[in-house]
């Protein structure tokens, strides 16, 4: 048994004055063994001698390795466990086993450059999402009011074109027409994934139903929304996060799935709001899952408002998107309002 008077005197020592007192204690000890011993050396060393000197050798080595393991085994379990630590899932944290020695003081500086570089992470993520979103914001107004209009300003002087025209000339002016209230109906809907009006004007629950039907009216894919009645009033940086997870997951389906059919979700889950996105096509291979542009940025998002993100694939299976938010006081007190 260890006291506790000298554990505290063993957890003052310096790592570097351990080694060299463990050093020093073998050495001394080697040569007592030595000294106290009946071996003897001749000027010429014959074979008994010199094996007696290779297993005492052999034995001052292997007691040296033993008390150095026990020494900087902790360091080594130290570093792997910090191998282990993924930027993209926070909240892992380097146990302590000791309190007051080099590892512990290690273990200490490590969580503490975790805890800044996850803070820094998160305003980065939110300047940079912001700096994102009210760029979307601008160019959605404008491809609503100035290009918007001018497609509308051509379709009526077209209109008014065709009513003067000959005859056989209205043809190709309602063609030209045609196309002129397609690309205005091209550019609503630029505008409509740039910045969604139905999430600012109407709310969550609104703006996923009119993405899971605008994305079955020009994809043709068959988009199932099963959204719960009792969802809390999220904030509105947390409401952006599920939209555009929502989005993205959506939008992966139409260009890369081959799917024909996909499940849109969204439940209140033991204190948190799930969202779900489901699909029916090829699933993606384990680089995308890794490395995917679109992956990276919705595990960001997450990130930004302290949620979990998932994505589970497999080849023919298809692929599930999984969104955890949780649920804080005031979205309760909102709610409840």
């Amino acid at each position: 048994m260890e006291w506790p008077a000298a554990r505290r005197h063993h957890e003052r020592v310096s790592l570097f004055w351990r080694v060299f007192a463990i050093n020093a204690a073998v050495l001394v000890a080697a040569v007592a063994v030595l000294a106290l011993s009946p071996a003897t050396v001749s000027s010429r060393i014959n074979a008994g001698e010199g094996a007696v000197l290779g297993l005492g050798v052999a034995a001052v080595l292997a007691v040296n390795l033993l008390a150095m393991r026990r020494v900087f085994g902790p360091l080594e379990r130290l570093t792997a466990q910090m191998r282990r630590v993924d930027p993209l899932a926070p909240g892992q944290r380097i146990e302590i086993e000791r309190q007051a020695d080099e590892v512990a003081e290690l273990s200490h500086a490590f969580n503490d450059m975790l805890d800044r570089l996850e803070r820094e992470r998160r305003d980065s993520a939110r300047r940079a999402l912001d700096a994102q979103e009210d760029e979307r914001r601008r160019m959605a107004r404008e491809l609503h009011d100035e290009i918007g209009q001018t497609l509308t300003g051509v379709v009526l002087q077209l209109e008014t074109l065709e009513a003067r025209a000959p005859e056989e000339l209205r043809a190709e002016l309602r063609s030209l027409e045609a196309s002129a209230r397609a690309g205005i109906e091209e550019v609503r809907e630029l505008a409509r994934r740039l910045r969604p009006e139905a999430l600012d004007d109407f709310g969550l629950r609104s703006a996923l139903v009119s993405l899971g039907s605008n994305l079955a009216e020009h994809s043709g894919l068959r988009v199932s929304p099963r959204l719960a009645g009792d969802l809390p009033t999220l904030s509105q940086e947390d409401e952006l996060v599920v939209y555009r997870v929502a989005q993205e997951s959506l939008v992966n389906v139409v260009r890369h799935a081959r799917a024909t059919r996909a499940e849109l979700s969204l439940s209140r889950e033991n204190g948190a709001v799930v969202l779900r996105v489901r699909d029916d096509g090829r699933g993606i291979d384990a680089d995308g899952l890794r490395s995917g542009t679109g992956v990276r940025g919705m595990r960001e998002r997450a990130l930004l408002v302290g949620g979990e993100f998932a994505i589970e694939s497999r080849p023919g299976v298809g692929t599930r998107v999984r969104l955890l938010v949780p649920i804080t006081e005031a979205d309760e007190r909102t709610s409840e309002g």
